[in-house]
């Protein structure tokens, strides 16, 4: 049965923008918060696990309109609990301040 809070097998982020330094960004790498985690040493964790950017599409296809783009967690990113992540294809801008789904798995215990 079960419990009140169901069985997600993710926990959200959001995506807070690119890597990136003073003036150039680097869309290759985007910046998750992930909730609930506030130091680099729980967002260690969370490194290699995959994560997902669900949207919607006006045109169907196979049947649905949602769409998935897939990335990892590479590594932690300062100290506040962001990861960084990078993506099969990169986000777009667009998604700033958006939520992803990071997966709890591959698990590494």
């Amino acid at each position: 049965m079960p419990s009140e809070q169901g069985h997600r097998l993710y926990v959200k982020g959001r995506h807070l923008s690119y890597q990136r330094g003073k003036r150039n960004t680097n869309p290759n790498t985007s910046l998750i918060k992930i909730e609930g985690v506030d130091d680099s040493k729980a967002a260690s964790f969370y490194c290699g696990k995959k994560v997902a950017f669900v949207y919607r599409a006006s045109k169907e296809v196979r049947g649905s309109k949602i769409r998935v783009m897939w990335g990892k967690v590479t590594r932690a990113h300062g100290n506040s609990g962001v990861v960084r992540a990078q993506f099969r294809n990169n986000l777009p801008p667009r998604s700033f301040g958006a939520t992803v789904r990071v997966m709890l798995y591959p698990s590494s215990i």
